[in-house]
């Protein structure tokens, strides 16, 4: 039977990048996926773009995932705008709110596939680091200090277990561990489209009444659209002839962008947000969406994620490097306790902004007009959370 350090299951990007750190600290590491070998190595174009703090990319930069992203596919974030209603004083967000010494963007946008397949492509470089896909986790046992998982291929052993398998974690669910599960009724559709309007790499999120629309800036005079309607609508337009398809999208959008052409595939996902009762069990640690599914609407959710799979490494490496038990009750208390504080605040904060934002009835409306103006008014707030959307702490908990 293999034995392993650790055994992860989930190869998405969280997974991948807790694998590499884990490697880093000098564990032995396999992970489980159910995607086949070609699906996990070449994953397709998903429709999500990620907004990467500059914690983030220096976290990819360290485990030697960064290289394997083009150049010609990141794209430099400039500015955030926040506008609700069809005339309304929007609220800016740029590097020069944040006080940063130095010059540099808010962000990086990169598309959720290219991370997958660039961290994919690191881990395989690595001789600690087993990938196995095609793999369908079916139960996990105790047996004294290794946890045992009976999977399609047969049965892995690893000292510890750790659940990166989705917000709707059936690693999570064998484990016992509940979760709370906010529904917003909603969908979120995510594509592409060109436009002759120049982005000049600002980001968007409009809040109109019936809809909540993101336009996020991507290379060549393109964004990606982020549009949330109830599932009838999002069905509805995701069968729409391209032709119809774009007329709608630019009726939507106010025409602010020109004339626009749809030139990805479409996806839809359900927005649910998700925050584990616990974040660990014995010999088993949850990171990623398994711990904490965030509404993407403050685009934090994957930079948290990362930061969680770098806090979980860094117990645990700091215990292994000691000799000590690294999956012991203690050093994941500290993991969770770390990032239970890091995510709780935002994950109830985002919540509340969601739903104020997407209410439509008049005292929402005029609370949340009312909201961006004062917030505008205010230099020490805005500049609280510029720093905080750049994440420029690279240090984090790592040593």
């Amino acid at each position: 039977m293999p034995e392993h350090d650790v055994a992860i299951i989930g190869g998405g990007p969280v997974g991948l990048a807790a694998t590499l750190c884990l490697a880093d600290a000098g564990l032995s590491v396999t992970v489980l996926e159910r995607a086949n070998e070609q699906q996990w190595a070449e994953p397709a174009f998903d429709g999500r773009e990620i907004a990467l703090t500059w914690h983030a990319r220096t976290l990819l930069e360290r485990t030697g995932a960064w290289k394997h992203i083009p150049e010609s596919i990141i794209c430099p974030l400039r500015e955030a705008r926040i506008e609700t209603g069809r005339a309304s004083h929007p609220l800016i967000f740029d590097a020069e709110n944040a006080n940063s010494p130095t010059d540099g963007p808010l962000g990086w946008l990169v598309a959720n596939n290219m991370i997958r397949r660039a961290l994919h492509a690191e881990a395989t470089t690595r001789p600690g680091i087993t990938l196995a896909p095609d793999i369908a986790v079916s139960t996990m046992r105790q047996d004294g200090d290794t946890t045992v998982i009976h999977h399609s291929a047969g049965k892995t052993r690893a000292r510890l277990t750790i659940g990166a398998d989705g917000r709707f974690s059936p690693t999570r669910r064998r484990a016992g561990i509940g979760a709370v599960i906010h529904d917003f009724r909603r969908m979120m559709m995510v594509c592409r489209m060109a436009h002759e309007a120049p982005h000049h790499n600002v980001a968007l999120q409009w809040f109109d009444e019936g809809q909540t629309i993101a336009l996020l800036p991507v290379n060549g005079g393109a964004s990606s659209l982020v549009l949330t309607l109830p599932a009838e609508d999002i069905d509805r337009l995701m069968h729409a002839p391209q032709d119809a398809f774009n007329a709608e999208i630019m009726q939507r959008t106010g025409n602010r962008m020109g004339a626009m052409r749809l030139v990805s595939t479409r996806h839809a996902y359900p927005l649910k947000a998700v925050y584990a009762h616990r974040f660990t069990a014995r010999r088993l640690a949850l990171i990623g969406d398994a711990a904490v599914g965030m509404h993407p609407i403050t685009a934090h959710g994957f930079n948290l994620g990362l930061r969680g799979a770098e806090t979980l490494a860094t117990e645990v490496g700091k215990a292994f490097s000691q000799g000590q038990d690294f999956a012991a009750p203690a050093v994941l208390r500290r993991y969770e306790h770390q990032h239970r504080a890091a995510t709780a605040p935002m994950f109830a904060a985002t919540n509340s902004i969601a739903t104020l934002y997407t209410r439509d009835a008049a005292p929402f409306r005029a609370l949340r007009s009312l909201g961006l103006r004062l917030a505008d008014a205010l230099p020490p707030f805005k500049s609280a959370v510029t720093s905080m959307l750049m994440d420029r702490n690279a240090g984090s908990t790592s040593s």
